[in-house]
């Protein structure tokens, strides 16, 4: 991790998790990095609406076959934060 990279990862993560609160309507403390989808519940459909969700919220786009791999709260973080590192190296 890049120095000053720690509280952007804290913030995204934050952001990333009430996502996923809000499209499941689950309280924000019950989502945290260690949760699979399955222990929150979370099917196929659920995934293809957070992921709608998670574009919107950070201007970005998962691909399907990045989208298939994802099956925790913290895979859906480190995915976020690389296509957003991406968006920003391309805005350069």
């Amino acid at each position: 991790m890049y120095h000053g990279q720690t509280q952007m990862t804290s913030d995204l993560a934050s952001r990333v998790t009430a996502v996923i609160a809000k499209t499941q309507h689950l309280e924000p403390e019950k989502v945290t990095l260690e949760s699979s989808f399955e222990e929150l519940g979370i099917d196929s459909l659920d995934g293809v609406n957070i992921l709608f969700a998670l574009e919107n919220e950070f201007d970005i786009q998962i691909s399907d076959e990045a989208a298939k791999q994802i099956r925790t709260v913290r895979q859906t973080v480190e995915g976020v934060e690389k296509l957003v590192a991406q968006k920003a190296a391309a805005a350069g």
